[in-house]
């Protein structure tokens, strides 16, 4: 599949695309709101894959170009960018596309992290309510530790939660999270269960941040 991640250029858009093209045979894309940006980082990405011995390419497009191009199409921005990023590539999506929203809503004060939960309910919701007819909505990749995805050195061991309410979309997606290597896709249901998801991120990273050894931290269900 062709798999474009919008936002492809930040922490979690990186580990993404890195693992992607590390470990399965998708084709990656790497979108953003600035074309020249996307297209280093897509190059960047590719020489560590080659010092790496791994012969593959990753391709930079401005955020509308990409998901133009893309079966499903990864949506690693801001949570307050999400509506306003589908809204501006509506355009670009087919009918069968499947969009992915890992963003999670969150407040930061002297005590650390806090989910902030949006009127809609979710993020993965707003997503939802924006996507176009005939775009599916999967919320995945939630609670992954960017700096531990994008480290390839790094073992993950982990899991990912799955929601959402097309079943076929929602197959696609814990497929392709299943060819990374260390990661497992677990299914938690519909997207009425993205509140519970969501807030399993500032959790874990107040868990990181006060104990030692676990600043990569996530989740494995046993």
């Amino acid at each position: 599949m062709d798999i474009a991640i919008l936002g492809g250029t930040g922490d979690i858009g990186e580990g993404l695309a890195l693992r992607l093209a590390a470990d399965t045979s998708h084709e990656v894309l790497v979108g953003s709101r600035d074309a020249e940006k996307a297209e280093t980082k897509a190059e960047e990405y590719t020489t560590e894959l080659d010092s790496r011995g791994l012969d593959r390419e990753v391709y930079g497009f401005e955020n509308v170009a990409a998901a133009e191009r893309a079966d499903v199409v990864v949506l690693a921005v801001p949570p307050y960018h999400v509506g306003d990023t589908i809204e501006a590539i509506a355009d670009a999506l087919d009918d069968g596309d499947v969009l992915v929203s890992p963003a999670t809503g969150m407040k930061r004060d002297e005590e650390g992290f806090h989910y902030h939960k949006p009127g809609a309910g979710s993020v993965t919701r707003i997503a939802a309510d924006a996507a176009p007819e005939g775009v599916a909505v999967v919320g995945a990749f939630h609670n992954l530790a960017a700096a531990r995805l994008a480290n390839l050195d790094a073992d993950l061991g982990i899991d990912t939660l799955v929601i959402g309410d097309d079943e076929d979309a929602k197959g696609i997606v814990a497929d392709i999270a299943e060819g990374i290597e260390g990661l497992r896709a677990l299914d938690a249901g519909g997207i009425a269960n993205a509140p519970e998801i969501e807030g399993l991120t500032p959790l874990l990273i107040n868990v990181a941040s006060n104990n030692k050894g676990l600043h990569d931290l996530g989740i494995r269900f046993q």
